[in-house]
C-alpha cells in the first residue's frame, strides 16, 4: 500500500501544494499513480524527496533539480554527469556558508559591542574607536591570536567597502 499525497506531507513536513508543484515541474517522475489518477508514493519515494528537499533548500533551482532528476531516471550513462551536479552544488555551498560565517563575525561584534556598552553604562566607550578596528580587536581575543585569514582583515574590510579606518559603522 502506498501513501496519499496528505501523508506524504504529514511525514516530510512538505506541503500538499509543494509535492504538487514538483510533480508539475518534473521533479516527481518516480511517483507513480492509482486508478484514480492520485499519486501514489512509495517508500522509496521518500529518498527522493529527500534529495529533492536537501539541494532545494541549499539553493539548487528547481530546473537544475529537474536536470539531475532527468539523469538519474536515464540511468548509469548519465553518473559522471550526476557527480558534477553534486561537486557543483557542494562549492555554492561552501560559498554561502563562508558569507554566512562573516555575517555571523558581525553579529557576534555586535553583540559583544552592546553588551560592553551596557556594561559600563553608555555607548561612550566605543566613541575613540574605530568600528572595523574594534572588530579587529574583537576577533583576535575571539580567536586567541588567529586571524581569519593571513592578512588584516580590517585592512581587507576597508579597502573592499572603500572607507577609511576612521569611519565608525554601527
Amino acid at each position: 500500500m502506498g501513501y496519499t499525497i496528505g501523508e506524504v506531507a504529514n511525514i516530510t513536513g512538505l506541503t500538499a501544494h509543494t509535492l504538487r508543484y514538483y510533480d508539475k515541474e518534473g521533479l516527481l517522475p518516480f511517483v507513480d499513480r492509482n486508478r484514480a489518477g492520485n499519486r501514489d508514493f512509495k517508500q522509496s519515494d521518500f529518498e527522493w524527496l529527500a534529495v529533492i528537499t536537501c539541494l532545494k533548500h541549499s539553493g539548487m533551482p528547481v530546473r537544475e533539480i529537474k536536470r539531475f532528476i532527468d539523469w538519474c531516471m536515464e540511468g548509469d550513462g548519465t553518473l559522471h554527469e550526476r557527480l558534477e551536479v553534486f561537486r557543483n552544488h557542494k562549492r555554492v555551498v561552501e560559498s554561502k556558508i563562508a558569507e554566512l560565517r562573516k555575517h555571523m563575525e558581525k553579529i557576534d561584534y555586535k553583540i559583544w559591542y552592546y553588551e560592553s556598552a551596557i556594561e559600563a553604562g553608555t555607548e561612550a566607550i566605543h566613541k575613540d574607536q574605530s568600528c572595523l578596528l574594534a572588530e579587529d580587536a574583537f576577533r583576535k581575543d575571539l580567536f586567541k591570536g588567529q586571524t581569519t585569514s593571513g592578512q588584516d582583515r580590517g585592512q581587507d574590510l576597508d579597502q573592499d567597502r572603500g572607507r577609511e579606518k576612521t569611519e565608525p559603522v554601527q
